[in-house]
Order: structure tokens, then sequence, then C-alpha cells
């Protein structure tokens, strides 16, 4: 699972927000305080994401974090993750996952310590690839009422983190960015390339 990350303010990070607030999506999204530029990220909250525009040229967009799925009866959910094992399949993510891939930057992704019950503990861990200082999460878009919207998609976790957490987020090296945005790329032959080498510590 990933339910929450974290953004540095560092040289990195930092054309990539400069990006996003060049955007002329921005000022569609009428709540200033829900844009976030650095600290924590979280679920309904808008953010920088990489993606091809309509030209197909790679871009920073301010994208809203969750799909907004119907309820039964009236409302609707926020659905914030997708399993990759599955996205090709279901009917929420099947046309993302063939052409509307995007990446998620990020400093490091928090999560919970688990028990073996499965329920979450009071132990709060930033995790990111090793010997990496910025972390590039893979996720699918679309559109919502003419804005994007992303999920981030997750994994069976690396081996020296699966005592925290039975997922992880699918994460690349940046070197497979533009390939894992690219529709004419099929996903299937970049996942072999997923990080599963990760440092982490408790905060």
């Amino acid at each position: 699972m990933c339910g929450q990350y974290f953004l540095e303010e560092s040289p990195e990070l930092r054309p990539i927000v400069e990006e996003m607030n060049r955007s002329p999506l921005l000022p569609y999204y009428p709540d200033e305080s829900a844009v976030v530029r650095a600290g924590e990220a979280a679920p309904s909250r808008v953010l920088p994401v990489i993606a091809l525009n309509r030209a197909g040229k790679k871009t920073v967009f301010p994208m809203k974090w969750g799909f907004s799925i119907p309820k039964t009866g009236t409302g609707s959910r926020l659905l914030i993750n997708a399993r990759v094992e599955t996205a090709a399949q279901k009917s929420a993510f099947r046309e993302a996952w063939a052409v509307h891939r995007c990446i998620v930057p990020a400093s490091w992704y928090f999560e919970w310590e688990h028990d073996d019950a499965g329920k979450a503990t009071k132990t709060k861990y930033a995790i990111r690839p090793q010997r990496q200082s910025l972390t590039w999460l893979c996720g699918l878009y679309r559109l919502e009422q003419g804005l994007p919207v992303f999920v981030i998609l997750t994994r069976e976790p690396a081996e020296d983190i699966r005592f925290i957490h039975d997922r992880m987020p699918l994460m690349l090296p940046r070197e497979q960015v533009d390939a894992w945005i690219s529709p004419r790329e099929k996903p299937e032959s970049i996942l072999p390339f997923a990080q599963t080498r990760m440092r982490f510590q408790s905060q």
C-alpha cells in the first residue's frame, strides 16, 4: 500500500515543482490549500506528476491523488492505489494501464508497520530505494471533470521491508521513467526493472 509520501525542498525536486506551478491547469483547482509543493503528500491532494502531454512531450502536471469510484447508493469513495498484478484486467484501470501511465516523484514514502494480524502499529517508516535521493513511483492517471487524477501502483514487498507491510509501491530507476510513461511501450516489459533494494528508517 502507499497512502502517504514526502516531497523535500531539494535541488532535484525544485524544477519539477516549478514546472507544475507554471501549468495552465493549476488555476482550475479552486482550493489552493490542496496543492502540495513540499512536505507530506496525502490522498485528495494536488501534486506534481510526470506524464506525456498531447504532443507526446514529457510534462509535469498538477494531478489530484485518487480516482473517484461511485459507491452503492449515493456518493463516491477515493481509490488511491492499484495492484500491478491486476490493473490490466480491472475496468477502473485497464485503459490507463495501456496508455495513461505516469510517474509520481517523491523523496520517500511512508508506511506503518503491521502486526501479524495485519493491523497497523504506531511504528512509522520512511522508505526509498537504496543509493537514491529521489523516488520514482509508478502510477496511472485519467481525467475526471476535465482534470487529471492518479493512483499509485503497488506490488509484493521487497524482502527487506516485508516485515513492515505486505505491499509496497512500484518504483523504477530514473532511466526507466521515459519508457514507463510512453504508450508505445508495453508496461509488462518494464516491470523487471522495478526497484527491490530498499533503505528505511523509523520516524
